[in-house]
């Protein structure tokens, strides 16, 4: 239980960090573009570290209905949603939304596997969530107007890509369960989704190119991000999902909002308002009541 929380509350710091490195250049070159470069490369390095870690026979490719389901609606949809959400939104607002995954997930959860979390949880994962809300929703300072057209496409975008995440991380735990090493997993949704989203970009359609002409400066920037977020953060939320209730492990992976809070105050000068720092205490309360009591 322990190990499988710190892995989850690991996972969202590796988000928040890849959130605020991705936001220039998926700004840049539009999400389809950004989505498939990061697949591309990610892949391949998880691919290839599974391979020297000797995972590969830990599969149970029986479950490929599965790793289907989770590389269709998990990977390809629901990141090309969170793209286009953070593109519009940016960064603090798409994790605020994207956080409703956790109440999704138990929920699935319950009705797909049959979990059910304790009293505790469901009390410490609403503290968490109302944290989460506290601490995003401070300080905003858009026009009404504004405000209101990116609540809209963060609502829209933002919901697709919460469901699609949920539904393609919970498809994969009877894998898990069965014997499956999650980097392995981890490759295979993101191979797979490497494939099938470069053969969507031979379709001639001008939404599949690039918004900017691809540098090597823009395409680091790119693929670090990936690495992060496809890589090392969803491997430890899958081992998270594995080794504890569903539920719990999508409340700590949702904890990207609040973490986001001090990358964003040293990387940018952004010091979050006491609104803010109020949210964050809530949600650290709210994690120690699920993990602790």
């Amino acid at each position: 239980m322990l190990l499988g929380a710190l892995a989850a509350t690991s996972a969202s710091f590796g988000w928040a960090t890849g959130m605020m490195l991705a936001h220039a250049p998926a700004r840049r070159l539009g999400a389809f573009e950004f989505t498939r470069i990061q697949l591309l490369s990610s892949g391949f390095t998880m691919g290839l570290i599974t391979a020297l870690l000797g995972y590969w026979p830990s599969v149970t490719w029986g479950e490929w209905p599965a790793f289907l389901v989770s590389i269709l609606f998990g990977v390809i949809l629901g990141n090309l949603a969170m793209i286009e959400c953070l593109r519009r939104c940016g960064p603090q607002e798409t994790e605020l939304v994207i956080s409703l995954k956790a109440p999704l997930v138990a929920l699935m959860a319950f009705l797909w596997l049959g979990e059910t979390l304790a009293l505790q949880d469901i009390v410490g994962g609403a503290i968490v969530l109302a944290g989460i809300g506290l601490a995003v929703t401070a300080g905003a300072n858009r026009t009404k107007r504004a405000r209101g057209k990116h609540i809209v496409a963060a609502l829209f975008f933002g919901g697709i890509a919460a469901v699609s995440q949920g539904v393609g991380f919970l498809a994969l735990k009877p894998a898990m369960l069965a014997g499956s090493e999650p980097i392995a997993l981890s490759a295979i949704r993101l191979l797979g989704a490497a494939l099938l989203i470069s053969l969507a970009a031979l379709w001639p359609d001008s939404t599949a190119n690039a918004n900017a002409v691809l540098t090597p400066t823009l395409l680091v920037r790119t693929i670090i991000p990936g690495l992060i977020g496809y890589g090392i953060s969803t491997s430890l939320l899958l081992y998270a999902f594995a080794h504890t209730e569903a539920g719990i492990a999508a409340v700590l992976g949702s904890l990207s909002p609040i973490l986001i809070l001090p990358i964003a105050w040293i990387a940018e000068g952004r010091r979050p308002s006491h609104q803010a720092f109020f949210g964050a205490l809530l949600s650290v309360l709210g994690c120690a009541i699920m993990v602790l009591w």
